[in-house]
């Protein structure tokens, strides 16, 4: 591209197209369903797209995008009516994802972890996600999920907490197959 073209153009934005596979990758983080996770994608984009004039800061363009990610889940969980109220259930529920079973390489780390992510209730796997492996800062997680700055850190905490817990039942389990040997 030359001067000129740059220049007519105007600084490169990130698109709204361009957050897809964030956006996915949060969307699975948050239902291990890849199906559900393609809706809520789409359902993201499309109101992204048609509300793209509320968008004040490109800055902020993905905030803003996992904002409406969040109201798209909270939406499809309160269409299961399987609870009474939503905050209860991002607390309480876990997912029915099985335990993290032996993990002897990093293949199996992964699938380890990957696991125990998905029993933490999704209150907690939400915060721990966006903090954890977006690198969003407690401030933004508590806008965009709409709950209090101390809300975040205390979830945060707690699902910190029970993935620990997880992982060190997980290892311990681990160490006690005969397949495994420690090597220093």
């Amino acid at each position: 591209m030359t001067m000129i073209t740059r220049f007519l153009m105007g600084p490169m934005r990130p698109s709204i197209e361009a957050q897809r596979s964030v956006l996915y990758r949060i969307a699975y983080s948050w239902c291990h369903d890849p199906a559900l996770s393609d809706d809520l994608v789409q359902e993201t984009l499309s109101k992204a797209w048609a509300r793209r004039a509320q968008l004040r800061e490109q800055a902020a363009l993905k905030a803003w995008m996992v904002t409406i990610m969040n109201h798209c889940w909270l939406d499809h969980l309160r269409s299961r009516r399987d609870f009474v109220d939503v905050d209860d259930l991002q607390d309480t529920l876990e997912s029915s994802a099985a335990s993290p079973e032996a993990c002897c390489n990093r293949e199996q780390v992964v699938a380890c972890v990957r696991a125990a992510v998905a029993r933490l209730p999704p209150g907690q796997r939400q915060v721990l996600t966006l903090v954890d492996l977006e690198e969003f800062g407690y401030a933004e997680v508590a806008g965009i999920l709409d709950i209090p700055v101390g809300t975040v850190m205390s979830r945060l905490s707690r699902a910190r907490a029970s993935l620990k817990a997880m992982l060190d039942a997980a290892a311990a389990h681990s160490l006690a197959q005969p397949l495994l040997r420690r090597v220093k």
